[in-house]
């Protein structure tokens, strides 16, 4: 089931900012990190998420977080989101009205699934104004069922079972 983007949004006062460096470290706890896969123009609601799965256990990386991002996409954009897809222990394609449009979502996903496994990429579904988005092609992989915004928070898996994210390890 979809989380509604305003619920997401309630987690703007708890939203931070882990650097690249951050992540690493955490990859090395054993903590569980992602790439965040989202349209530019969700900038508020990608950060509520990264608050939101935080709070389940789950580092994510924003890619206008790194400082070593060019500041305008280019070829090197590319290389260096294909290497954090690659580093990262997960995928997660936040779906909105934004991402399916966007030049560079499709490609993300499409990237993640030549070269992570199926189950390590997480579609999260949203509504908005009663329209829910995550849906076509997306229903390929296993969906973050949300039904609304806390825990605990559970993954639809493709046979239907589903599993609470806090529990997930690679």
């Amino acid at each position: 089931m979809a989380i509604k983007q305003s619920e997401i949004l309630a987690f703007s006062n708890r939203a931070s900012t882990p650097s690249a460096s951050l992540l690493w470290e955490a990859k090395r706890q054993g903590r569980q990190t992602a790439f965040l896969c989202h349209s530019h123009k969700d900038r508020e609601l990608a950060k509520c998420v990264q608050a939101f799965l935080a709070s389940v256990g789950f580092d994510l990386y924003i890619d206008w977080e790194d400082a070593n991002m060019p500041n305008h996409p280019n070829q090197e954009t590319a290389a260096r989101i294909q290497s954090k897809i690659e580093e990262l222990h997960w995928f997660l394609y936040l779906a909105t009205e934004n991402s399916a449009p966007s030049r560079w979502c499709p490609w993300e996903i499409g990237y993640a699934d030549g070269v992570k496994p199926t189950e390590r990429i997480l579609i999260l579904p949203t509504e908005k104004n009663y329209t829910t988005y995550g849906a076509e092609y997306l229903g390929l992989y296993r969906h973050i069922d949300a039904r609304s915004v806390g825990v605990p928070v559970v993954v639809r898996n493709l046979d239907g079972t589903i599993t609470e994210m806090k529990s997930m390890r690679v």
